[in-house]
């Protein structure tokens, strides 16, 4: 029987993110996602105009109707939330399905490069950090770990260097790790290679083992969904049993070959990257 995961995110009919990318991602990864869409969107929310059917009072439905089915979950993976009020519903959805055989991983999206997003207040702020400590798993950018954590992203904005930035970032995942998740991957390091001065960009993997730094030259830019993908890689590895470490790797490598295939083509930020042609890359036994 094929391992589950519940997949709490938004449906965008444009963008490659959020669902769009974790379906495809998690399912040829040999894990079956089961999406509940806290709204249904004719595009992401970075496109100037869109049509978003809030899908807050439904979420209940989805709750009421699974545990009906008597269904069990390996994994519960959420992202995208408008709204405190939808990390209410994600809690009592916990209640109900979260067991000790399940993994529960966060990607917090809140904000990123030292800025918050529009529908950011300091109330969903709260409830998220609530949220992530009841996580296993928690896969911030530097910008979310510094709200998580209440650090200064400004400070951390200005290293360069790999060794203070990498140990910087370390120090408040562990610091997150204290009061609750057993892992943190933070993404979109960015630094200077110490010897050639080339641009880099990385993610950190932090747990009770150590830490572990995985990076690629840095493109420039930035995609609509990377960090969807990358959060739905790592969750489909931790379904399937693999190393945490190798996954980070295989996630970085596979958003950076869609970042450099879309930059060539000169895809617009908006839509997304060209991943489908890399889903090979996440089969099992590969």
């Amino acid at each position: 029987m094929s391992k589950k995961i519940a997949v709490i995110n938004d449906l965008s009919g444009f963008g490659r993110c959020s669902l769009t990318a974790a379906i495809p991602t998690i399912s040829v990864m040999g894990v079956q996602p089961c999406p509940l869409p806290t709204a249904v969107l004719s595009a992401q929310t970075g496109f100037p105009s869109y049509y978003c059917d809030d899908y807050t009072e439904k979420m209940e439905y989805f709750r009421q109707e699974w545990e009906k089915m008597g269904v069990q979950f390996d994994g519960i993976y959420t992202g995208f939330v408008a709204s405190e009020t939808q990390i209410r519903r994600i809690f009592r959805f916990l209640d109900t399905f979260y067991r000790e055989s399940t993994f529960l991983l966060v990607d917090p999206v809140m904000g990123d490069e030292g800025r918050v997003y529009k529908l950011f207040t300091p109330e969903l702020l709260r409830r998220m950090k609530e949220l992530a400590l009841r996580a296993d798993v928690v896969t911030p950018n530097l910008t979310e770990l510094c709200l998580l954590t209440g650090a200064d992203y400004g400070e951390l904005g200005r290293m360069k260097g790999e060794k203070e930035i990498t140990e910087a970032a370390g120090e408040l995942a562990e610091k997150l790790m204290e009061s609750g998740p057993d892992t943190i991957v933070v993404t979109g390091i960015r630094f200077e290679d110490a010897q050639s001065g080339e641009r880099m960009i990385g993610n950190l993997a932090v747990d009770q083992s150590g830490r572990r730094l995985s990076a690629f030259p840095y493109i420039g830019g930035s995609f609509s969904g990377t960090g969807d993908l990358f959060a739905s890689i790592i969750a489909g590895g931790i379904a399937r049993g693999d190393d945490i470490f190798r996954t980070m790797d295989l996630a970085g490598e596979f958003v950076e070959r869609a970042m450099k295939d879309s930059a060539a083509e000169g895809v617009e930020r908006n839509q997304g990257t060209n991943f489908e042609k890399y889903l090979g890359m996440l089969l099992p036994g590969r």
